[in-house]
């Protein structure tokens, strides 16, 4: 299989000076701005009927640009606001494929504060990182090495929501290359009691990382809402603090997330899960915690796009195959299969535990999909969207 090098974002946290941090700022506040004020043009002009595209919003901006009311969009880097726009005009792409939703305007106080810089707007020398409109390099936790020879072709500077501030560098990563093939598969069913269960019978415990800090995220929320709406600092500090516990919550279920999908993407080829509506599943409110918790979606994102780096495969089964009622010793289906049986007998006299019967079944159904193509989808070919950038897709050729 002949393979295309893969571009990897490596993020680190940086430490930025007041400076910095004051210009960033600014940056973030005038992509928001243009961001909004595009959105707030192409929505009118398709009332209208009419379509505006990504170069007429260019044009506009360079026209705002000229005007006294938005002449501080002139005090920071040009390269985010057109990105920007790019973003924007992605959205809709996806909006008019029918992949997402109509694009919605971006909050101060809610949506990520982020800026994109393109290879114009920054220098990377010997380690060291400028962005334009500054003097001075940031100030970068390396956490890990980026790749050798390393030339990134994209920087992002984002800050959360809990004050911190780090940086994404695009680069090709010549180490990514296909696994040796190997004979291997398996059947992975996702559960909450179980995040994991295995056709080969092993199970994968659910660390449960919200419930771990329920009671310090709690305390955290109590104390935002005894501050007053719209107040000054002491409200800014609580709704850091409460941040900072989602933050740490966040960051340990997705090092669980990547260190499970990277070991089942190098022991199988093929690996076969459900294609769960989860966006449906959360409307349920007595689960819609452990769900969220559990992050099934991300688990699959994780999964498909590791497999297309190393050149596995992976199979989503119909949703709506009884993995759990069929008997995968003798193929019988039950007539019904509540949530509290966790093992059953079947008539053929096989004794199954429901999830590693689930995990067999997914496994069998899956590896027919390529025969007959009943049951069973192979993965997306794009996991996650295209990216803004004006670059095609990296793809790999049979």
């Amino acid at each position: 299989m002949a393979t295309a090098q893969v571009k990897r974002a490596f993020r680190y946290r940086f430490h930025p000076t007041s400076e910095q941090a004051a210009e960033l700022s600014r940056t973030f506040g005038c992509v928001r701005k243009v961001y909004n004020l595009a959105l707030a043009t192409r929505t009118e002009a398709w009332a209208r009927q009419e379509r505006v595209n990504y170069n007429a919003t260019s044009a506009m901006l360079t026209a705002w640009k000229k005007t006294e009311e938005l002449a501080f969009l002139n005090e920071v880097s040009c390269v985010p606001l057109q990105q920007a726009l790019r973003h924007l005009q992605t959205a809709f792409t996806h909006f008019f494929s029918k992949r997402a939703q109509y694009p919605r305007f971006t909050s101060k106080k809610k949506s990520r504060r982020s800026a994109e810089y393109t290879a114009s707007a920054f220098r990377f020398r010997d380690g060291r990182l400028t962005l334009a409109k500054m003097t001075e390099p940031l100030d970068i936790v390396w956490s890990r090495p980026l790749p050798e020879e390393a030339k990134p072709s994209t920087v992002t500077v984002s800050q959360d929501a809990a004050g911190r501030w780090h940086v994404s560098l695009l680069c090709q990563d010549s180490a990514v290359q296909p696994l040796p093939a190997t004979d291997t598969a398996v059947g992975v069913d996702v559960g909450l009691d179980h995040l994991l269960t295995l056709s080969t019978g092993e199970k994968v415990a659910n660390p449960r990382h919200e419930r771990r800090d329920r009671a310090r995220l709690a305390k955290a929320q109590r104390s935002l809402a005894r501050k007053a709406p719209g107040g000054g600092t002491n409200r800014r500090k609580a709704r850091q603090k409460a941040a900072k516990v989602y933050a740490r919550i966040a960051d340990r279920r997705r090092d669980h997330l990547h260190k499970l999908t990277t070991r089942l993407v190098r022991d199988n080829q093929t690996i076969v899960i459900e294609d769960l509506a989860v966006r449906t599943m959360v409307k349920n409110r007595h689960l819609a915690r452990a769900i969220s918790d559990a992050a099934w979606a991300e688990f699959r994102r994780m999964l498909e796009y590791k497999a297309q780096w190393y050149g596995r495969e992976v199979i989503a089964v119909d949703r709506f195959f009884p993995s759990s009622k069929r008997c995968s010793a003798c193929g019988s289906v039950q007539n019904t299969m509540p949530l509290s049986v966790r093992a059953w007998t079947c008539a053929c006299g096989t004794t199954h535990d429901r999830d590693v019967n689930a995990a067999k079944n997914i496994l069998a159904v899956g590896l027919t999909a390529p025969v007959c193509g009943a049951g069973a989808r192979p993965q997306r070919s794009t996991p996650g969207g295209r990216s803004a950038m004006k670059q095609k897709p990296l793809r790999r050729e049979p």
